[in-house]
């Protein structure tokens, strides 16, 4: 029989029975939340699913701040969500802010919870990064190999041909993914590139906008599409600047195009970039106030 993933609500008077007892035997994970954040509840999905795939490896322990204010106080509860892990009755790790997936990934492998296709996937991004993207596509092959369900590695390959423009075989790739994959904040993360990819492919390129917008910096046509390029490039400090000089410019330009395309940016940051993409939601609050 297959194991259950193991995840509970705590309340203050529980807290000692289910979190620092089960701790003796198993790393107890406790999420703080506000069940009506949107960061406390993306992290929350994520534990939760990483307690389904990891099942019997580790608890997951949601505490309700607005319920339990006596747990709040005593572990100095500041922002949210906060994450403390709880191993032989104490506290061996503490978190205050969002975390994402790859980070959460990364916490649970120093508790000597992992699979080996993600200890290869973790080497193929260090490869990739490094430029060394031949090796890193032969890791994820043989992670593949090891673990043939785990779409994770196939997502790591989308983003390796998104990365070095073959964009084709990135989007077929993409396409023959389980709809599951395609909503989690990974995959939402590859739709979003993959988009910008396209639309910058059909722009007259980088150089040719910069050439435009030296001669004429009221080129708002130039400006917008040299935004989607910069985005596509990963240069997303580097788009949003252009974009908040446009809406600044022209905040009418195309009903608002700049405004909806720093809103979308800023969601596709999100997942992955919680504090960027909330230097970029205060800033355009900032603008449009």
């Amino acid at each position: 029989m297959s194991k259950e993933a193991l995840v509970l609500e705590v309340s203050e008077s529980g807290f000692s029975r289910y979190v620092l007892e089960n701790s003796h035997k198993l790393p107890v994970l406790v999420e703080f939340m506000d069940v009506a954040s949107e960061p406390c509840a993306v992290m929350a999905d994520i534990l939760a699913g990483l307690a389904l795939e990891f099942a019997g490896q580790f608890v997951f322990a949601r505490v309700d701040v607005d319920e339990q204010p006596g747990l709040v106080k005593q572990y100095n509860i500041e922002n949210l969500p906060s994450l403390l892990v709880f191993q032989n009755g104490e506290m061996s790790f503490a978190e205050q802010g969002q975390l994402t997936e790859d980070e959460l990934r990364v916490l649970l492998r120093g508790l000597g919870i992992f699979n080996q296709a993600d200890a290869l996937r973790e080497e193929a991004r260090g490869k990739h990064m490094a430029g060394d993207t031949a090796e890193a596509i032969m890791l994820l092959s043989k992670a593949i190999q090891q673990e043939p369900g785990n779409t994770r590695v196939a997502m790591d390959m989308v983003q390796i041909f998104i990365d070095v423009g073959e964009l084709e075989q990135a989007q077929g790739l993409f396409n023959r993914l389980p709809d599951t994959d395609k909503e989690s904040s990974m995959g939402k993360s590859l739709v979003g590139q993959l988009t910008f990819a396209d639309l910058a492919a059909k722009t007259v390129g980088i150089e040719a906008l910069n050439e435009r917008l030296a001669k004429d910096a009221n080129d708002h046509a130039a400006r917008f599409d040299l935004s989607v390029c910069l985005v596509a490039g990963h240069d997303y400090d580097g788009a949003m600047e252009q974009l908040f000089s446009l809406l600044e410019m022209n905040p009418d330009y195309q009903d608002g195009a700049a405004r909806e395309m720093i809103v979308t940016i800023t969601n596709m940051l999100s997942p992955n970039n919680p504090e960027q993409a909330s230097a970029y939601r205060r800033r355009l609050s900032s603008l449009l106030n």
